[in-house]
């Protein structure tokens, strides 16, 4: 299954300077380095996380072997453009919608409760539809999150 990470969560999988990884991000990371689970970046997205020093540490090996999808920066932008332009969006991130239409990833690790309802918009998002793993309510790894994880998708990568 192929997922997003959005940038608000990014030091909760890869820590940072000033941060540890939260229990719900070591869950997530080490779902993407068992190989169960790819990350797909591009566009904006793929800009943003290369802010995390430890992001381009581990995405260099990740490409490598598998573990990492970079879709094309062109192909996202234009996906972009469409779905910010359809004027329905709730949240101010086209580019993770875009991503995630161009990609057929349908999970999105993010803490942003307006990006959620538009990941969730089957308008946006469908055949199957987006799911979220967020840590706003709890950063454990709990038994959701692991189900989260376990779900099978179609992706069309």
């Amino acid at each position: 299954m192929c997922a997003i990470v959005d940038a608000n969560a990014a030091h909760e999988v890869f820590g940072s300077r000033n941060e540890q990884p939260t229990g719900a991000g070591q869950g997530f990371f080490q779902w993407l380095n068992s190989g169960k689970g790819k990350l797909v970046v591009g566009g904006r997205l793929k800009e943003e996380l290369e802010q995390n020093s430890n992001y381009c540490r581990w995405a260099q090996q990740a490409t490598l072997s598998g573990k990492l999808v970079n879709k094309d920066k062109k192909c996202v932008d234009e996906e972009t453009e469409k779905v910010r332009s359809s004027g329905k969006l709730k949240s101010d991130d086209p580019h993770i919608i875009a991503l995630a239409q161009v990609s057929g990833a349908r999970l999105l690790f993010s803490n942003d409760i307006k990006l959620h309802k538009d990941f969730k918009n089957r308008n946006f998002i469908d055949e199957p539809p987006g799911k979220v793993y967020s840590t706003v309510e709890n950063k454990d790894f709990t038994e959701s999150k692991k189900r989260l994880l376990r779900r099978r998708c179609k992706s069309h990568n």
